[in-house]
């Protein structure tokens, strides 16, 4: 038997009995796995089975420094730190192949993973975009996150689809040099592509998944086609690498002027809005998901002795500083973390969710 990439083997039995090739692939696999987890990061399918595989996206941590931080994100019970890498965040561009290798070291030796860095990358010749990746690549990172762009309404989709996977084949020959992927977000803004998620889909479909993919926002896609989430999660999840979770409901401005739109979207904590967390996970577990699940606070709190709610999204590294007691900021983490942990083990797989 040979055992090569954790989780795969090659098996040549010889002479030796079905039980001893078991016996013996088992124990390399385990030493194998071993291995690699203790080289890198504790991989997602590591974690217990019912136990969701967060990511908190550093964004949330700027008003403080990296090692601190880590500190917070571990105290309110996350296994892994999804780091920013772009302007105004703990990492920019230009200091990466220093500052990741540095914060990825600190988040490993706190006992957190890194599975997944958040970038302003969009093509080939984005600044910087080879030195993040070949900082990934040394530090054994998968995944990176890009956006996507807005559509214009005066031409024809079909050219712009077209205009956007030639964008992303290019992507997908660096990424190949590299060995990374690069997951796109379903971002809810009226004019992303990608936003309905089966947009993005139709344009990823032919391409190799493991070189570009989806990093499925399940509160913007709901916000964008309610219940169509489904169809489009059912449709794209063989592409679907990362998934994002965050909650939301429709209010009506009462300001609104005369012939405009009053609806508008409002991010609430997760359990208070519309999105259907426990389908979502049940489907999920259906496909053996494996993660991470980048969580995002994009909603406002009331603070006491602040007249007006505190924004728990923040701005950039060095200008946000907390505008709540730091006890009171881990308490809403790790209300958070309690929440989508309790409705991920709760969830049976259910292809029909």
């Amino acid at each position: 038997m040979k055992i090569g990439a954790c989780g795969r083997g090659d098996m040549n039995e010889g002479n030796a009995t079905r039980r001893d090739v078991i016996a013996l692939g088992l124990a390399a696999l385990g030493s194998a796995c071993a291995q690699q987890v203790q080289a890198g990061d504790r991989r997602p399918h590591d974690l217990p089975a019912d136990d969701a595989p967060l990511a908190l996206v550093s964004r949330h941590l700027q008003w403080t420094s990296a090692e601190d931080g880590i500190a917070i994100a571990a105290k309110a019970g996350f296994p892994s730190i999804a780091w920013t890498v772009r302007p105004g965040a703990h990492v920019a561009p230009d200091a990466v192949e220093t500052e990741l290798p540095r914060i990825v070291s600190r988040t490993r030796a706190a006992g957190l993973a890194t599975p997944l860095i958040i970038t302003a990358i969009n093509d080939v010749d984005s600044p910087g975009a080879e030195a993040i990746l070949a900082t990934m690549q040394s530090l054994g990172i998968r995944l990176y996150r890009i956006g996507a762009p807005r559509y214009d309404y005066k031409r024809e989709f079909a050219p712009q689809y077209a205009e956007f996977r030639a964008r992303l084949q290019r992507l997908a020959r660096l990424n190949a040099r590299y060995g990374v992927t690069a997951v796109v977000h379903t971002h809810s803004y009226a004019n992303t592509i990608g936003g309905s998620a089966w947009d993005l889909w139709m344009v990823l479909q032919d391409l190799d998944p493991d070189l570009v993919a989806i990093n499925f926002d399940i509160g913007h896609v709901t916000a964008k086609g309610g219940a169509g989430w489904r169809d489009s999660l059912h449709a794209a999840h063989a592409h679907v690498r990362a998934f994002s979770v965050k909650d939301f409901h429709w209010v009506r401005r009462l300001d609104a002027g005369l012939g405009e739109w009053p609806w508008q979207t409002e991010f609430v904590r997760p359990g208070d809005g519309m999105v259907n967390f426990a389908a979502a996970f049940s489907y999920l577990k259906a496909i053996r998901f494996s993660g991470p699940i980048e969580t995002y606070y994009e909603y406002k709190v009331e603070v006491p002795g602040r007249a007006a709610p505190v924004d728990m999204l923040g701005t950039d590294f060095g200008k946000w500083q907390l505008e709540m007691p730091r006890e009171m900021f881990v308490s809403l983490l790790k209300r958070d973390v309690d929440f989508y942990k309790a409705a991920y083990a709760k969830a049976a797989p259910n292809l029909e969710s």
